[in-house]
Protein backbone atom coordinates (compact mmCIF):
# COMPACT_ATOMS: atom_id res chain seq x y z
CA UNK A 1 0.00 0.00 0.00
CA UNK A 2 1.45 3.20 -1.14
CA UNK A 3 1.73 5.90 1.20
CA UNK A 4 2.05 10.00 1.30
CA UNK A 5 3.89 11.45 4.40
CA UNK A 6 4.33 15.25 4.21
CA UNK A 7 6.39 17.51 6.51
CA UNK A 8 7.45 21.08 6.64
CA UNK A 9 4.63 23.11 8.09
CA UNK A 10 4.56 25.23 10.85
CA UNK A 11 4.44 28.83 11.81
CA UNK A 12 5.84 31.87 9.95
CA UNK A 13 5.48 35.33 9.69
CA UNK A 14 4.38 36.92 6.40
CA UNK A 15 7.10 37.35 3.79
CA UNK A 16 8.52 34.24 5.05
CA UNK A 17 9.26 31.07 3.39
CA UNK A 18 8.88 27.38 4.06
CA UNK A 19 9.70 24.40 2.02
CA UNK A 20 6.85 21.34 2.17
CA UNK A 21 8.40 17.61 1.09
CA UNK A 22 6.15 14.48 0.60
CA UNK A 23 7.99 11.40 1.07
CA UNK A 24 6.07 8.63 -1.08
CA UNK A 25 6.19 4.65 0.10
CA UNK A 26 6.44 2.12 -2.84
CA UNK A 27 8.43 1.37 -6.37
CA UNK A 28 5.81 3.35 -8.26
CA UNK A 29 6.58 6.99 -7.04
CA UNK A 30 8.16 7.76 -10.79
CA UNK A 31 5.26 6.92 -12.78
CA UNK A 32 2.62 9.42 -11.45
CA UNK A 33 1.78 13.22 -11.76
CA UNK A 34 2.13 14.31 -8.16
CA UNK A 35 -0.35 17.50 -6.88
CA UNK A 36 -0.29 19.63 -3.79
CA UNK A 37 -3.80 21.29 -2.51
CA UNK A 38 -4.77 22.59 0.58
CA UNK A 39 -7.91 23.73 2.78
CA UNK A 40 -8.30 26.43 5.20
CA UNK A 41 -10.14 26.66 8.43
CA UNK A 42 -14.27 26.73 7.11
CA UNK A 43 -13.13 26.67 3.13
CA UNK A 44 -13.44 23.56 0.90
CA UNK A 45 -10.13 22.30 -0.44
CA UNK A 46 -8.24 23.48 -3.41
CA UNK A 47 -5.56 22.94 -5.98
CA UNK A 48 -2.21 24.39 -5.15
CA UNK A 49 0.45 23.15 -7.85
CA UNK A 50 1.24 19.77 -9.52
CA UNK A 51 4.22 18.27 -11.55
CA UNK A 52 4.58 15.36 -14.21
CA UNK A 53 5.63 12.12 -13.29
CA UNK A 54 9.00 13.22 -14.85
CA UNK A 55 9.63 16.55 -13.26
CA UNK A 56 9.69 18.52 -16.77
CA UNK A 57 6.15 19.45 -16.64
CA UNK A 58 4.21 22.18 -13.56
CA UNK A 59 0.95 24.32 -13.54
CA UNK A 60 -0.14 26.45 -10.80
CA UNK A 61 -3.19 28.45 -9.48
CA UNK A 62 -2.84 31.63 -10.29
CA UNK A 63 -2.54 32.69 -6.39
CA UNK A 64 0.43 31.19 -5.74
CA UNK A 65 2.29 31.79 -9.43
CA UNK A 66 5.82 33.40 -8.88
CA UNK A 67 5.61 32.21 -4.95
CA UNK A 68 5.61 28.67 -5.06
CA UNK A 69 7.97 26.59 -6.51
CA UNK A 70 6.80 22.92 -7.22
CA UNK A 71 9.50 20.01 -7.63
CA UNK A 72 10.14 16.20 -7.63
CA UNK A 73 13.17 14.19 -6.67
CA UNK A 74 12.11 10.36 -8.07
CA UNK A 75 15.71 9.03 -6.60
CA UNK A 76 14.25 10.01 -2.88
CA UNK A 77 10.36 9.35 -4.15
CA UNK A 78 9.81 12.44 -2.69
CA UNK A 79 8.24 15.61 -3.93
CA UNK A 80 8.33 19.23 -2.27
CA UNK A 81 6.66 22.85 -2.29
CA UNK A 82 8.61 25.63 -2.08
CA UNK A 83 6.50 28.37 -0.66
CA UNK A 84 8.27 32.01 -0.60
CA UNK A 85 6.60 35.57 0.58
CA UNK A 86 3.88 33.93 2.56
CA UNK A 87 0.77 35.84 3.53
CA UNK A 88 -1.89 34.84 5.60
CA UNK A 89 -4.01 33.84 3.38
CA UNK A 90 -1.67 30.94 2.58
CA UNK A 91 -2.82 29.72 6.19
CA UNK A 92 -4.06 25.96 5.60
CA UNK A 93 -3.70 22.09 5.92
CA UNK A 94 -1.58 21.54 3.07
CA UNK A 95 -1.57 17.69 1.47
CA UNK A 96 -0.16 15.60 -1.64
CA UNK A 97 -1.91 13.59 -4.13
CA UNK A 98 -0.94 11.37 -6.62
CA UNK A 99 -2.73 11.28 -9.91
CA UNK A 100 -2.54 8.66 -13.44
CA UNK A 101 -3.88 11.67 -14.96
CA UNK A 102 -2.42 15.00 -15.56
CA UNK A 103 -5.13 17.27 -13.85
CA UNK A 104 -6.31 19.28 -11.55
CA UNK A 105 -9.19 18.06 -10.77
CA UNK A 106 -9.38 16.14 -7.01
CA UNK A 107 -11.44 13.08 -8.06
CA UNK A 108 -8.58 11.94 -10.13
CA UNK A 109 -6.02 11.88 -7.31
CA UNK A 110 -5.94 8.60 -5.60
CA UNK A 111 -3.74 8.29 -2.65
CA UNK A 112 -3.64 11.60 -0.26
CA UNK A 113 -1.36 12.55 2.50
CA UNK A 114 -2.65 13.64 5.79
CA UNK A 115 -1.73 17.02 5.56
CA UNK A 116 0.46 19.39 7.13
CA UNK A 117 -0.31 22.62 8.92
CA UNK A 118 1.08 25.87 7.33
CA UNK A 119 0.41 28.95 9.82
CA UNK A 120 1.59 32.39 8.39
CA UNK A 121 1.02 35.74 10.99
CA UNK A 122 0.36 38.88 9.79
Amino acid sequence: QVQLVESGGGLVQAGGSLRLSCAASGRTFSSYHMGWFRQAPGKEREFVARISFGGARTYYADFVKGRFTISRDNAKNTVYLQMNTLIPEDTAVYYCARASTWTHRETEYDIWGQGTQVTVSS
